[in-house]
């Protein structure tokens, strides 16, 4: 699995019901990619699924004290 891309996040993110801007996509592709960076060195020898779809969705929510 190779780091996500803005483009391929954008779908995703739609799918999962929570759809993203192309500046909420960067940042989304900036925040997660260090991890797939991280991984590549054993990429395929494991199953790995992140879910960036409700990453700007965190984001946004406000935190009740």
């Amino acid at each position: 699995m190779t780091r996500p891309t803005p483009k391929e996040i954008k779908p995703i993110a739609h799918i999962a019901g929570v759809p993203v801007d192309d500046e909420i996509a960067t940042r989304i592709s900036s925040a997660i990619g260090p991890a797939f960076e991280g991984f590549a060195a054993i990429a395929g020898t494991m199953p790995f699924d992140l879910e960036p779809a409700t990453y700007g969705l965190a984001q946004t929510q406000k935190v009740s004290k």
